[in-house]
């Protein structure tokens, strides 16, 4: 649609004058020379070659091949008054992408949604969008959303880990704090890793599997009581901003075995009630973030049932420094805790995973800016002393004008074990580069 667009203003001559009647039909909507100026976006392709190869995935030399293209575009009208004076705003992107590793062209809408001020207190946004909030830096608690850990993986713009959502988002603002709820009528799990691009671990067949996994997943049905609400509260205390969250809706990874014998899986109930803070540390500057969350597994609260995930805790602590000469630093403290620990350690059964009781992860980015902050060199480490395993990310970006940009990076794996969640990914380290040109 944007193409065809796209091709319409390029051989549209805004010289021509229109009648009188064209010319009170336009007056609500916008004219053809701004229609053009409201249109951005980039042209991007991208390789990403494997370090040693995969057998076990469909294409075994690289898992990243594709070119891109994606317009957007914002429209808020003036006319009439009374819709006006309203700040309505029409946000659309579209993504038409040629995946020469799937030997498929497809079309995703990335958003498409409508935004409005029925009150001076209150927002509404309507459609397709990317939701977020929280503190985490890569690393996730009261952010429910979907997210796509595939494209993480093989070296896609960091934009593409979030999955948009169909939802509804209302805002409202008063002196005393604001608070957003979020209704999702329409389940959007994470991408899953089915082992066509990356192999992985199948706890079902207990071993490092590739495209040969046959998984049955199976997303909660399309019905009013299957809709998800997420909720937070939010508020400044000085310089410091403090949340509280609140979800009810399903895991978006498919953490129920519903048959192991058809190799079924499905995404239990879930609720989560969480907080979050962040604003500067005293004395060492720079700015601190703490988060927590409580995840309640609605199908499975006692940890009886070794076929669903057990309720848990986590926790989160972050702190964020700039020093001269365009360096930033920053370091994260993750804790996952089982509850319930004792049933399930006396539920399982030979050949499930082990688990630990709690998980701990840690986290280091560190980003430098050269050639008057146009080459930004970064790195940023996920390390698992619990597991025993790692995910580096070395990756150098050049600005090298208005409209240019070139990246290239790397995702390596390391782990001890194969279950763990970076060591069942060791054989699909990968290089990538990507060449933008925006407009």
């Amino acid at each position: 649609m944007f193409i065809i667009l796209f091709s319409l203003l390029s051989k549209t001559s805004f010289a021509e004058v229109p009648s009188v009647d064209s010319q009170k039909e336009e007056s609500a909507f916008p004219k053809w020379g701004t229609i053009s100026n409201m249109i951005h976006g980039f042209a991007e392709a991208a390789y990403g070659p494997k370090f040693l190869g995969d057998e076990r995935t469909d294409k075994d030399e690289f898992n990243l091949l594709e070119e891109r293209l994606q317009l957007k575009a914002t429209y808020q009208p003036e006319k009439p008054e009374w819709l006006a004076s309203r700040n309505p705003e029409f946000f659309y992107k579209g993504d038409l992408l040629i995946d020469e590793y799937e030997e498929e062209v497809k079309y995703q809408v990335r958003e498409a949604y409508g935004l409005i001020s029925p009150f001076p207190w209150m927002d509404v946004k309507i459609g397709r969008q990317i939701l977020t909030w929280g503190t985490g830096d890569l690393l996730f608690i009261n952010d429910v959303f979907p997210k796509d850990y595939l494209s993480f993986f093989i070296g896609r713009d960091d934009e593409y880990l979030k999955v948009p959502s169909d939802a509804g988002k209302f805002s409202f603002a008063s002196r005393w704090a604001s608070a957003d709820l979020v209704l999702i009528p329409f389940f959007t799990p994470d991408v899953p890793i089915t082992g066509d691009r990356l192999s992985f671990y199948d706890n079902l067949l207990g071993r490092l599997v590739g495209e040969e996994s046959d998984r049955l997943l199976t997303e909660p049905s399309f019905q009013p009581n299957n809709t998800q609400i997420a909720g937070r509260i939010y508020r400044d205390f000085g310089a410091y901003e403090v949340a509280a969250h609140a979800f009810k809706g399903y895991f978006n990874q498919p953490r129920g075995i519903k048959n192991a014998n058809a190799r079924e899986l499905f995404y239990p109930k879930l609720a989560i009630y969480g907080a979050s803070v962040r604003g500067p540390l005293p004395l060492l500057g720079g700015i601190a973030s703490g988060e927590v969350g409580y995840l309640d597994s609605l199908e499975d609260r006692s940890g009886k049932n070794r076929l669903i995930e057990n309720a848990a805790m986590k926790y989160l602590a972050g702190y964020e420094r700039d020093f001269p000469k365009d360096l930033r630093l920053g370091v994260q403290y993750f804790v996952e805790q089982m509850l319930d620990f004792d049933e399930f350690k006396k539920n399982s059964q030979p050949g499930d995973i082990p688990r630990d009781q709690f998980r701990q992860l840690l986290t280091l980015r560190v980003t430098k800016l050269f050639w008057r902050q146009t080459l930004e060199a970064s790195f940023f480490t996920f390390y698992s002393p619990t597991d025993n395993d790692v995910h580096l990310r070395p990756r150098l970006t050049w600005q090298a004008s208005d409209h240019w940009k070139f990246t290239v990076g790397a995702n390596i794996f390391l782990g001890q074990y194969d279950w763990t969640e970076f060591g069942q990914l060791e054989d699909n380290d990968n290089l990538y580069t990507r060449l933008r040109y925006s407009f």
